[in-house]
């Protein structure tokens, strides 16, 4: 290996950090160590504790090595390649010829490249036939993209660069304590306070980042749409709407205004706690000034009315005028690493790539040309993510599962790990052991993202290059390896290559005319300009091989793929045979996604959550991340350093609350829901709402909080509400402890 810097991004959330990769020094423990890379834009050579320990996973000490296979006696054992992968084919085939091609499942990850996500879900209904295909991601974005998609047509994370959010006059954080989740990012705040901006943060908690804000609302968990309509009532009442940018840009607006008016403040504080002169202070704070961002998170996504809950704070932008304007929109902090990309192109179960929608005639008719076969033979919309898990052992028998870990990050987990057991057969395909793989039949060691090239796309929209900068263990492949060792098992010889870039080159054409329009980017490209924003449409249709589907897919005039530069002016598409699109790195300034270009209002009222406290369950639970652990935790889990930061889940309760239960700090205590019990040391704060309490999600075994939690559904997203359930806590009496 030569001794030079490997420039790439961090495995982890959505900022997709940029890092330099060099050999690592002679004696030391591992093969690459994490340098800085100041010349890229996100982060800007700046770390979190997660990125700078990432090469340990790399270490064989603790990743997989060697596929292994379930023994006769029940146990996982050593086995080949060829012997697994044939073990996998086999049994799904049965599976299908037995129960029907979707009585196959497969589940995909927010953390897979665009390059297998691609081919993962080309690979379920292209090879397997099964309508059955979802990913974990449904459980991150799926709300703030429906909200987003009703709103302006499209959905992408951030309509603008992080950037801009120094340059504005207000941000409204909702749900979101990224100073824990993705710390590189807070700069952008710091500097937006700096710029003499405000800050809003609102969340039941008093986090790291509520702590910086110039104002903290925390509203009861559940109730962030009472706030959002509450705010824009006194928008409304105080006249501080945008009248002329209502009727230019939008419709839909008076059944909005109704809607909002209905939620007057003294009704909102009673519903959210959060008192009216705090309301009117967050009202000033946001319209005072020419520009202003609501950026929302987790927090008011993942209920079962998320989706109404960021629809209204849409409404609250553009009732302001304060979307498709520069330094002002709606965002979303996507959270998995790829969780942007992994959306657009396929692995979600109503979707095709290039965000195109799988019930689409004309994108089928595409996408099935790009493929090579009859757009007949593609299967329609199949089971969200949670109704799937649900669904193993019954319609679904046999699952091939990559990158994800659901029997600690889905909700009812414990309901889910016994659906997972009772499966005929699950192979799984992850770099670790994880909880879930420990369940597999066959389990596939594969690359991860030092040991492979791919694309992942930020939360920007920003389409990034991770380039490969170490060679894996002899005994490990690429989940693309894999996609093609089975296709030619089922007889599909052509159409899953194992090179990333000939995967990508596919998925340029395959998304060209697409919502999220890849076909002007190219591998040259991104090395050469530290990533490109979609849509960028290729210049000359023939380079995509676009045709006559092409056309029929192509969006409406106005929309916005190439509207506008870094500089914040309009650029139309270019014409065949001129220079490259530069992409889009802000959306909507002239024209929404919309077929007449404008937003769209969509009236919401508050509803209770699907559960609320009583007299059994009187206290409600909220769950969230810690600093030093990631999503399930199977790989953060497995670096020393940052088990010692976070050794082991908790359960954070105001003194109050502990002092009725007669609890002190590090006492075990029971948290108890409809659908089971957990178990952690108490942790005793101000810093949470005396009526709620709050565990991190990261942890299996006694203390896995998605034991807990609710899987009601958003009627439109499919989003569990993992965020808000009734629970009861109970002292234990049993020695202190500090851990999980």
């Amino acid at each position: 290996m030569q001794n030079t810097a490997t420039p790439t991004h961090c495995p982890y959330c959505a900022l997709q950090c940029g890092m330099n990769l060099t050999p690592a020094l002679a004696g030391s423990a591992g093969t690459v160590e994490v340098t800085e890379r100041a010349d890229f834009p996100v982060n800007r050579g700046a770390l979190c504790g997660k990125g700078r320990t990432a090469p340990a996973v790399l270490s064989s000490r603790v990743r997989l090595t060697s596929p292994l296979v379930r023994s006769a006696a029940g146990t996982l054992e050593e086995a080949s390649w060829e012997g697994a992968l044939d073990r996998i084919a086999e049994r799904l085939l049965h599976t299908r010829v037995a129960h029907g091609p979707d009585a196959v499942g497969v589940f995909g990850g927010g953390g897979l490249t665009n390059e297998k996500a691609y081919a993962l879900g080309k690979f379920a209904r292209v090879v397997l036939g099964t309508s059955q295909i979802d990913y974990n991601g449904r459980f991150c974005m799926s709300s703030a993209a429906a909200a987003g998609t009703k709103a302006f047509g499209l959905d992408r994370g951030l309509p603008f660069p992080l950037e801009d959010i120094p340059k504005t006059g207000c941000v409204i954080l909702v749900g979101s304590n990224p100073a824990e989740t993705m710390p590189p990012s807070m700069r952008y705040f710091h500097e937006l306070r700096e710029n003499g901006g405000k800050l809003i943060v609102v969340d039941p908690r008093r986090t790291r980042t509520a702590e910086q804000a110039d104002l903290h609302l925390a509203p009861r968990p559940g109730t962030d749409l009472a706030l959002a309509l509450g705010m824009l009532h006194l928008v409304v009442a105080e006249g501080r709407t945008d009248e002329a940018y209502i009727e230019e840009r939008t419709h839909g607006w008076e059944e909005a205004r109704a809607a909002a008016m209905a939620h007057w403040p003294e009704y909102v504080e009673r519903i959210t706690g959060v008192s009216v002169p705090e309301l009117r202070e967050a009202v000033r704070m946001f319209c005072e000034p020419q520009a202003a961002m609501v950026l929302t998170a987790r927090g008011p996504e993942q209920q079962s009315k998320g989706t109404d809950t960021v629809g209204a704070w849409i409404n609250l932008c553009l009732a302001t005028g304060r979307a498709g304007r520069p330094l002002s929109g709606y965002g979303c902090l996507t959270g998995q690493g790829n969780g942007q990309g992994g959306r657009e192109h396929g692995q979600k179960a109503d979707q095709l790539p290039g965000y195109r929608k799988l019930d689409d005639p004309a994108a089928r008719r595409h996408v099935a040309g790009v493929w090579g076969v009859d757009p007949d033979s593609l299967p329609g919309p199949g089971r969200s993510a949670y109704e799937l898990l649900d669904a193993l052992g019954g319609d679904v028998r046999a699952l091939l599962l990559m990158g994800s870990n659901p029997v600690v990050s889905a909700p009812r987990a414990a309901h889910v790990e016994e659906r997972i057991r009772s499966l005929d057969f699950l192979a799984v395909c992850d770099v670790v052991l994880s909880e879930t793989a420990a369940l597999a039949d066959v389990v596939l060691p594969v690359t991860q993202w030092a040991e492979e090239t791919g694309t992942t796309t930020n939360l920007e929209g920003r389409v990034l290059l991770r380039r490969q900068a170490v060679a894996p263990p002899p005994g490990v492949r690429s989940d693309l390896h894999v996609l093609h060792g089975l296709a030619a098992r089922f007889g599909v010889e052509k159409g899953f290559p194992t090179d990333p870039e000939e995967v990508f080159e596919e998925l340029r054409r395959a998304s060209a005319g697409g919502l999220a329009d890849y076909s002007g980017i190219t591998y040259r490209r991104l090395a050469e300009e530290n990533g490109v924003f979609w849509p960028c449409p290729a210049p000359d249709a023939a380079l995509v091989d676009g045709g006559e589907d092409a056309a029929l897919d192509a969006p409406p005039e106005d929309d916005p793929a190439g509207e506008d530069d870094p500089a914040g002016e309009a650029d139309a598409a270019p014409a065949p045979g001129t220079a490259p699109h530069p992409g889009t790195p802000r959306l909507f300034l002239d024209a929404f996604a919309t077929p007449d270009g404008r937003a769209r209002f969509v009236p919401v009222s508050h509803r209770p959550s699907a559960e609320e406290p009583d007299e059994e369950y009187p206290v409600l639970l909220t769950t969230g991340r810690v600093v030093a652990q990631y999503q399930s935790g199977a790989q953060t889990r497995r670096v020393d350093e940052l088990n010692t930061a976070a050794p082991g889940p908790f359960v954070e309760l105001h003194p109050r609350l502990a002092t009725r239960l007669g609890v002190a700090e590090g006492d075990p205590v029971a948290v108890v829901s409809r659908r089971g019990r957990a178990v952690a040391p108490a942790r005793l704060t101000t810093a949470i709402r005396p009526d709620t309490v709050f565990m991190p999600f990261h942890w299996p075994g006694a203390g896995r909080a998605n034991t807990l939690t609710n899987p009601a559904l958003d009627p439109t997203s499919r989003m569990p509400e993992f965020k808000v359930c009734a629970v009861r806590l109970e002292a234990v009496n049993s020695a202190r402890v500090t851990g999980g």
